[in-house]
């Protein structure tokens, strides 16, 4: 068994999606970054890599790489779990938590853990997402971004 742990942090700005978990979120502020800053999607691909000892998301998609602008993170988690999967792996679970002031994300929860699991090929019960609020404190707090964190559990499977 091999654990993994993941974080991510991004700052919000004005005309993108907001994009979480591969879903996106009804706000007016979306996430700078040089792909969609998916923080969810972004601290379970780390936790990913860290747990198979494969390094870092940076290592994989460099933001120096103009062929990863603006990508989708549901496509690079896909080619993650593809690496995972041929260092005979198995993803047991995996827990996560948004870290957000705003906007609240309990509505599009369901849609997350989906898109998670179909993307990971695992069931969506292996996929926990969690949101909280910094009670004000932090950039978090002041409204400013979002974070998330991850944690993964790896089973060796052959």
């Amino acid at each position: 068994m091999r654990i993994g742990q993941g974080f991510d942090a991004h700052k919000f700005v004005e005309g993108r999606k907001l994009v979480l978990g591969g879903e996106v979120i009804d706000h007016s502020l979306g996430l700078e970054g040089h792909s969609d800053a998916d923080v969810l999607t972004h601290a379970v691909i780390d936790a990913l890599l860290g747990a198979a000892g494969l390094g870092d998301i940076g290592m994989h998609f460099p933001d120096s790489d103009p062929q990863y602008r603006d990508a989708r993170s549901l496509d690079m988690l896909k080619v993650i779990c593809q690496a995972v999967d041929a260092l005979g792996f198995r993803i047991a679970n995996i827990d996560t938590t948004v870290f957000a002031q705003r906007p609240k994300i309990a509505n599009y929860r369901a849609a997350m853990v989906g898109n998670l699991s179909s993307t990971m090929g695992v069931d969506p019960q292996l996929v926990n997402v969690k949101a909280t609020t910094t009670e004000g404190m932090g950039f978090v707090g002041r409204g400013e971004g979002i974070a998330a964190a991850a944690v993964v559990l790896l089973e060796k499977d052959r």
